[in-house]
């Protein structure tokens, strides 16, 4: 089922960014695809998303926001198990974020020297939660919840409309929205969201900053509207990678692979083992597992996929390498000692360690954020956090005897890059 990558025998000095498994379809090609629908939002608005929600999910809308009726009813009949859950998820997840707010901060670099840090809420987010193949309910919770320990003022969340919610968005999705005091809630979907976010449209004003995970083409509009607006992450189709040995258990590994196969026909699932044996118990186990699963023919076309593999490695150093070089969204450690190999990794979205702790767990009540970096930006993007939500600002209190002190310092900076205008707005502090 799923192919096999043996990188044995390579040695020291391989870039392994070359090696691992990708997608054929990436981000950068689905550009050219949205960029004509960003367009006619920002040139046509609501008339444009009306068109685009009939083409791509089959609904007619006379509004695009969603009553705060719907809202209320989604709350009131939501099945009690899963408003149970929903509130452990809140709960879990609001106590990490809180423990993540950084206080603002004071340097006194001398007498009358000061300079302070702010960290100052961003005004207006737009918060993205897919709705399409899989209607991400927890995707709501982990957006919105850092944004309310941040301080966020004004808050608008987004999720396709579906036909069998009458063309609003699930109602599990409006619920958990109704749950957490979110009132403005659009019913439109994919890219034409992304671009309502960012240059508004009808009754969504502009927003400042977007988050949300979402479909390759959610993902090209937040890449192509960077700039215009702030974006969290490219938080793409998703993917794990297990590092695993022959300690690992191969249904539990089986299991978390298929686990993210799940969401979506595009997802990524890829392990990096040096033992054969674990791999081939690993593949005796997907034929077992997938077959009972509910969504075969999604798994398979997932597992099956360029972008899914089984990587041979010599040893588990260079399988560190690799896990590095592929910088997953999800990383999970079955190896002996996890714990010290997990504090190695330098290159991932989130590290689940050792057999107890599965994506899964991440997905909806580890209290960790489960919007995380995809397609490799692991190595330079970090996940949804309070931290995104919120500006570092700093202040400088100078007065006349602190300038004073490195006026001259400030002159002959400014005169070595034959800026004058520069010097002289601190000379002519002192001349009278």
């Amino acid at each position: 089922m799923m192919r096999r990558i043996d990188l044995r025998g390579l040695g020291s000095g391989v870039d392994y960014r070359d090696q691992v498994p990708r997608a054929a379809f990436d981000v950068e090609a689905a550009v050219g695809v949205v960029r004509p629908i960003c367009d006619d939002v920002r040139d046509r608005g609501v008339a444009a998303i009306v068109e685009y929600s009939q083409r791509f999910d089959g609904v007619n809308q006379d509004d695009i926001r969603v009553p705060q009726q719907a809202l209320t009813s989604a709350l009131a009949t939501l099945d009690p198990q899963v408003r149970a859950a929903l509130e452990e998820s809140i709960r879990r997840l609001r106590m990490s974020c809180e423990a993540e707010r950084e206080p603002d901060l004071a340097t006194d670099l001398g007498p009358g020297a000061r300079v302070s840090q702010r960290m100052i809420p961003i005004q207006r987010v737009g918060l993205y939660v897919p709705g399409g193949v899989a209607p991400l309910v927890s995707s709501v919770v982990m957006n919105v919840v850092p944004a309310q320990v941040a301080g966020v003022g004004s808050i608008a969340l987004a999720s396709s409309p579906r036909q069998d919610n009458g063309g609003l968005p699930s109602a599990e999705i409006l619920a958990a929205c109704a749950l957490l005091g979110v009132d403005e809630v659009y019913a439109v979907g994919g890219a034409q969201a992304i671009a309502m976010f960012a240059h508004g449209a009808g009754p969504c004003a502009k927003v400042d900053l977007i988050t949300g995970p979402g479909n390759i083409y959610t993902v090209a509009a937040k890449r192509l509207l960077k700039g215009l607006v702030g974006i969290d992450a490219e938080a793409g189709p998703t993917e794990i990678a297990i590092l695993a040995d022959d300690s690992a258990t191969a249904a539990y590994v089986a299991a978390d692979l298929i686990s993210q196969a799940e969401h979506d026909p595009m997802a990524a699932s890829v392990l990096v083992t040096d033992s054969t044996a674990l791999a081939d118990e690993v593949e005796i186990e997907l034929d077992k597992q997938v077959g009972a699963t509910k969504h075969v023919e999604r798994i398979r076309t997932a597992l099956s996929g360029q972008q899914s593999a089984v990587v041979l490695v010599d040893h588990l150093e260079q399988g560190l390498a690799v896990v590095n070089a592929y910088a997953a969204e999800h990383l999970e450690i079955h190896t002996r000692d996890a714990a010290a190999l997990a504090a190695r990794v330098t290159n991932a979205g989130a590290i689940f360690v050792g057999d107890f702790a599965p994506v899964s767990l991440g997905d909806y009540c580890a209290g960790s954020n489960h919007v995380l970096p995809t397609a490799g930006c692991a190595c330079h993007s970090s996940g949804l956090s309070v931290r995104s939500f919120l500006k570092a600002v700093h202040v400088i209190d100078y007065d006349r005897a602190a300038l004073a002190e490195v006026a001259d310092h400030v002159t002959t900076l400014a005169a070595a890059e034959d800026l004058p205008g520069h010097g002289n707005a601190v000379r002519v502090r002192f001349e009278t």
